[in-house]
C-alpha cells in the first residue's frame, strides 16, 4: 500500500516537472509566433529587440571594459544637454520619461536618478514627479487602446489576470502601493492599469501621490553624487574622482537591479500559487 502511495507520489511530481517543461516551451514558441501581429507591431519588437541588444552589450563593456562608461554616457548625453536647455530642459526631461516607458529598455529609476543630478535634491524631486505622471498616464492610454494582445505575449496571461484581480481587489490602493516603493518597477504597473481598466483619475491621482516618495528618493541620490553640470568636463576631472562617482552610481542601479530580479522571482512564485488556487477553486465550483 505504502509503495503504490510513492509511486503516485512519484507520478504526480514527475507530471508537475513535464507540465512546467511544456508551459516554459509553449510560452517560448508563443513569444516568437509572429502570425498573429500586424506590420507595426512586428517593427516595434524588432525596435524593442535591437534596444535591449544595445543595453545589453553595454552591460558587457561596463562590466568587462569601462566600468565608467554608463555614468559617463548619463551625464554628458543626459544631464548636461537637459542642464544646457535650462527652462526647456525641463519638457525635454518629460518627454524623455515618456519616450523611455515606451520604446527604450532602460529602467525610470534611471532617469529619475538623473534629475537630483541636474535640479538637485527639492526641483529634481519635483520635476520627477511630474516627469512619473505624465509617463504613467501615456502607458496607460497606450495599453488601455489595445495594449493587451502585446502585454500578454510578453508578460503572460496570467500575469494580466493577477492585476486585474489585485487591482479590483484593492482599487487604487494598489497602484498607491506599487508607486510608493521606490524599488518596484515604474512601467509595467502602468501598462497593467490600462489593461485591467482601471478609472483614469482614480489612478492619476494614485500614480502622483505614490510618485513623491519615489521621485524624491531618487533624487537625492543623485544629489549626493555632487556634480554640478555647468563646470564638469570628464577630460579635466582626476580618474579617480571619476571613478569614485562612477562607482556610486553602479552600485544604485546594482542595487535596483537586485530588487528588481528578487520581485520577478516573488511574482513567478506567486504566479504559480495564484493560478494553483484558481485551479482547485474551478475543480470545488464543478465538483
Amino acid at each position: 500500500m505504502e509503495n503504490k502511495k510513492e509511486d503516485s507520489t512519484e507520478q504526480n511530481n514527475a507530471d508537475q516537472k513535464d507540465s512546467l517543461a511544456d508551459k516554459i516551451k509553449a510560452y517560448f514558441k508563443n513569444l516568437v509566433d509572429f502570425s498573429s501581429y500586424d506590420t507595426k507591431t512586428i517593427l516595434f519588437m524588432l525596435l524593442m529587440l535591437i534596444l535591449v541588444g544595445i543595453s545589453l552589450y553595454l552591460v558587457y563593456i561596463l562590466l568587462f571594459v569601462d566600468s565608467t562608461i554608463l555614468y559617463r554616457i548619463v551625464v554628458e548625453w543626459f544631464v548636461k544637454p537637459i542642464y544646457d536647455l535650462g527652462f526647456w530642459g525641463i519638457f525635454l526631461f518629460i518627454g524623455i520619461m515618456g519616450i523611455q516607458g515606451l520604446l527604450v529598455p532602460i529602467p525610470s529609476e534611471i532617469v529619475l536618478l538623473s534629475t537630483g543630478m541636474i535640479w538637485g535634491w527639492f526641483w529634481g524631486g519635483i520635476f520627477g514627479i511630474i516627469g512619473s505622471v505624465a509617463a504613467g498616464v501615456l502607458c496607460y492610454y497606450i495599453s488601455r487602446q489595445g495594449g493587451r494582445p502585446l502585454a500578454e505575449k510578453f508578460v503572460g496571461e496570467t500575469a494580466i489576470d493577477m492585476a486585474d484581480t489585485f487591482i479590483h481587489k484593492y482599487g487604487t490602493g494598489a497602484i498607491l502601493f506599487a508607486r510608493f516603493l521606490p524599488f518596484i518597477a515604474f512601467d509595467p504597473i502602468s501598462y497593467a492599469s490600462g489593461i485591467v481598466d482601471l478609472d483614469v483619475k482614480k489612478y492619476t491621482l494614485a500614480t502622483f501621490v505614490g510618485s513623491i516618495p519615489r521621485a524624491f528618493f531618487y533624487s537625492f541620490l543623485g544629489s549626493t553624487l555632487g556634480i554640478n553640470p555647468a563646470t564638469i568636463d570628464f577630460a579635466s576631472l582626476p580618474l579617480a574622482q571619476v571613478e569614485q562617482q562612477s562607482a556610486f552610481f553602479n552600485s544604485v542601479l546594482i542595487i535596483i537591479a537586485i530588487v528588481l530580479l528578487a520581485i520577478f522571482a516573488a511574482y513567478y512564485l506567486t504566479s504559480w500559487y495564484w493560478k494553483r488556487k484558481m485551479s482547485a477553486d474551478v475543480e470545488k465550483d464543478v465538483n
